[in-house]
């Protein structure tokens, strides 16, 4: 059943001695807002944990397809769903003379397999000279960027290694230098939106693809542990539930809600407990649930 019931959401997540999202552009340092020093870590980063989460426990099953995945080009998937309707890149535009529904029909295939393209949404336009082109989908669930509470470090460790990369180092020399960043520890906070109304209209998000999402929110670190990236967990997950498809309160006003603030901001925190969080479920405005489901 597609959802009839808009949400918004934030999640706690944490890292020790960890790097949780690199920057290629910088030496894969932690990412930093420049004028705060805060954390960041992308929505594209987020939402690659839940798609290797999703990917991971539904293991291919019908309908929890991965789109956006590695080894697989986009347009191998693409060709499927022109598969699936009897028509190729040369007998598509005689096609849609014949039935003006088929882009709809092609949207629907891939929203129905791919349950990123079904969540996220996705630009599915991989040929620009040739014809082939599944549309575009704007997906129900949005997650914005995720920021430390307070302004990070920088660490880089020096490391070494006794494996040589060529037979001529090795004459010279016993261990190759290397380096690593890393974030003592950090609190990060981000914040989504799930659209009730775009489900109905576009991708058929259903009541089990969102209890999915949640779950993979939950445990999106729980399979995806590295060395570089530290000891990474979410901590909170605070769902706002209206009983509505457009909503009953503006989402700024729910994530106002919930606070987070050093326990002792004079010390660095290196450890959850060093954080209070408070909810103010008290005062919710009529028609939206709050629930706290870590």
């Amino acid at each position: 059943m597609v959802i009839k019931n808009r949400c918004e959401f934030v999640v706690l997540f944490d890292v020790e001695n960890g790097n949780p999202n690199g920057d290629p552009d910088a030496g894969n340092m932690p990412r930093i807002d420049p004028e705060t020093g805060h954390g960041i870590v992308t929505d594209v980063c987020l939402k690659r944990k839940i798609r290797n989460y999703v990917e991971t426990v539904k293991d291919g099953q019908c309908g929890f397809e991965i789109y956006i995945k590695d080894t697989v080009p986009l347009n191998k998937s693409d060709k499927r769903a022109y598969a699936e309707i009897g028509v190729d890149d040369n007998s598509i535009k005689e096609k849609k003379k014949e039935d003006p529904d088929i882009d709809t029909k092609i949207r629907n295939f891939m929203c129905r397999n791919f349950y990123d393209i079904r969540t996220f949404g996705a630009v599915m336009t991989t040929f620009v000279k040739a014809a082939l082109n599944c549309g575009q989908v704007r997906g129900p669930v949005q997650i914005g960027f995720a920021r430390s509470i307070e302004p990070v470090v920088q660490q880089e460790i020096t490391i070494t290694r006794v494996a040589i990369t060529t037979e001529a180092d090795a004459e010279k020399k016993g261990t190759e230098m290397g380096r690593k960043y890393v974030i003592p520890y950090a609190l990060y906070r981000a914040e989504g939106f799930v659209s009730a109304n775009l489900a109905q209209k576009a991708t058929g998000f259903s009541e089990d693809d969102l209890s999915l999402l949640w779950e993979a929110i939950i445990n999106m670190f729980e399979h995806d542990h590295s060395a570089a990236r530290g000891k990474m967990a979410v901590r909170e997950l605070i769902v706002f539930r209206h009983d509505s498809i457009f909503g009953n309160a503006p989402s700024h006003k729910l994530f106002e809600k919930v606070k987070v603030e050093p326990v002792n901001s004079s010390v660095p925190a290196r450890k959850y407990g060093d954080y209070i969080i408070e909810v103010d479920t008290a005062s919710m405005p009529a028609g939206v649930e709050c629930s706290r489901m870590v």
